[in-house]
């Protein structure tokens, strides 16, 4: 419900009809950097619920670094900080997992690494019927995967897939993603 009166621009936003908008899709703020690195789709349910799950379990391990530290050992207690820092680590990467778009490039994040591929490389971005992958884990499925095609050499493998953390149980999200990213690598493209 937009709240026009709280806003500086509040005589625009009430002589202006409201534009429909499409679901899922993620509009930049007036303010903000357009030369910034920007997800043209957001995180999903399980995407998100899993990193949660990760700092919920880092948060145990900090209260028994603070439990073994008020019991004497330093050593094991800084072992055990040492340890929730890497999946707190771990579980804000997995969150930024995915396709991520400049006026640069494109960057393709995954758990480990990350590919950056500037725009002069991209010969196209489609979406294509293959095996995929079952929320990141070795049993496959038939469905769909968005391949990014280099002008030159192999194409960039599959993150964007219906049955990824993102989109698992959601196809009409996936759609709704797959010509997010091909109308931004349009725009970016000419």
């Amino acid at each position: 419900m937009p709240l026009p009166f709280l806003t500086a621009d509040r005589g625009a936003a009430a002589r202006e009809p409201a534009t429909p908008r499409a679901p899922h899709t993620v509009e930049p703020l007036p303010y903000e950097d357009e030369s910034r690195w920007r997800r043209p789709y957001r995180p999903g349910p399980w995407r998100v619920a899993g990193a949660a799950l990760v700092l919920l379990l880092a948060s145990y391990v900090l209260f028994s670094a603070l439990i073994i530290a008020l019991a004497g050992s330093l050593p094991v207690a800084g072992a055990c900080v040492v340890l929730a820092a890497l999946m707190i680590t771990a579980a804000v990467r997995l969150v930024r997992v995915g396709i991520w778009l400049s006026p640069r490039g494109l960057r393709q994040v995954r758990l480990l690494s990350s590919t950056v591929v500037p725009w002069q490389e991209v010969a196209g971005v489609r979406t294509v019927q293959q095996p995929v992958r079952w929320l990141g884990l070795p049993r496959t499925v038939q469905g769909q995967a968005l391949v990014v095609h280099r002008a030159q050499g192999e194409p960039l493998p599959a993150v964007i897939t219906d049955h990824g953390a993102d989109f698992l149980a959601r196809p009409d999200a996936f759609g709704v993603a797959a010509d997010a990213v091909e109308a931004r690598i349009a725009e970016y493209d000419h």
